[in-house]
């Protein structure tokens, strides 16, 4: 511990703050890019539209996922397997489970989303440039190419 420990930087993020990343149907507001932990941890607040499909299905292979639901309901897909989760929910996805999420619901669905390391805050970005140089909406196929730069693979490259 330093000698005097109110030198320690602490990031505090308002609930105005952080850096919103739209990407149509799902705002990502980045909560912290790993700049204040080492990039140990990335976080940040997920909004996705009432009636909306999450990524295509996909494996990490060196980050851990978590997803803590604010509100709303979200559909886990997990291989075969789906779950409801409701408010207060808590989902970890180790690196190498197969998953996605989506809001099949009427209201919003807000979540927490946490990455260990921060390896996946880049990842929102880099789709918001995409969409950004091209004009047009995520595809799957558009979305598969940006998560192969972090390690993820979709059902189709493990099927």
């Amino acid at each position: 511990m330093p000698a005097n420990p109110a030198a320690v930087p602490v990031a505090i993020t308002t609930a105005d703050g952080g850096e919103t990343i739209d990407l149509g149907p799902a705002r990502i507001r980045i909560l912290e890019d790993g700049s204040t932990t080492g990039h140990r941890l990335g976080m940040a607040e997920i909004t996705i539209a009432p009636h909306t499909d999450g990524p295509p299905q996909h494996r990490h292979a060196r980050h851990d996922e978590g997803f803590y639901i604010v509100s709303g309901t979200a559909v886990f897909t997990v291989g075969e397997d789906r779950h409801r989760a409701t408010a207060g929910t808590l989902v970890m996805v180790p690196p190498g489970a197969p998953h996605t999420f989506a809001n099949p619901g009427d209201e919003p669905l807000v979540m927490v989303n946490t990455f260990t390391p921060d390896l996946y805050v880049q990842y929102f970005r880099d789709l918001r440039k995409m969409m950004e140089s091209t004009g047009a909406p995520l595809s799957p196929d558009a979305t598969a190419t940006v998560m192969s730069s972090y390690a993820t693979e979709t059902a189709t490259d493990y099927a």
